[in-house]
């Protein structure tokens, strides 16, 4: 049970209402994540944004490498809600399940393709030793120009962000979502 309610519309003030309908309006609907962080709501809309911009609306990463990130920062950080919902979204972009699995299970990403390591072995790096190497940062660079590659640091810093924060807030899957992530 999540350590804080799970908001719904109803549940906001009047003059709130309208930051549970724009986190719902690229998404269709309000992802516990989210229901939990509306107990701060304008910081929750604030969040949504920024998800909105480099999740829908960044055209600097390909949804591949989005993935990737995703799944990396959400087994960085053990986070069952981020992971399991998102290895749905990895397989529609294209990423077999055997990158999902090496994501998942292997300590080094040597198994991929150098095009997908090097974002596994960024993201690793970004949130295990709070900084990137210089041939690691130079390789990505290199893949995804300078823009790219901020847009890159700020998608693991959002991953990030909402990995604590669900992680912190105990928010729990779904009842009917089973997890992929071994405990």
């Amino acid at each position: 049970m999540a350590r804080v309610p799970l908001l719904t519309r109803e549940d906001l003030q009047a003059d709130k209402k309208e930051f549970f309908d724009q986190i719902a309006a690229l998404r269709g609907h309000v992802a516990r994540p989210f229901s939990a962080l509306l107990n701060s709501p304008d910081i929750a809309a604030s969040i949504a944004r920024v998800g909105d911009l480099l999740r829908y609306t960044s055209p600097t990463i390909p949804e591949e490498i989005r993935e990737i990130t995703t799944l990396t920062t959400a087994r960085a950080f053990n986070c069952q809600y981020l992971w399991t919902h998102h290895v749905g979204s990895a397989e529609q972009a294209g990423i077999s399940e055997e990158v999902i699995r090496i994501i998942r299970d292997e300590p080094t990403p040597r198994k991929l393709l150098p095009k997908q390591a090097v974002f596994v072995q960024f993201t690793r790096e970004l949130i295990e030793r709070k900084k990137v190497r210089d041939s690691t940062y130079s390789a990505v660079d290199h893949l995804l120009g300078q823009t790219g590659t901020v847009d890159l640091i700020i998608t693991i810093g959002y991953y990030s962000m909402l990995c604590i924060a669900i992680n912190a807030l105990e928010v729990e899957l779904e009842e009917d979502v089973s997890p992929l992530l071994p405990s």
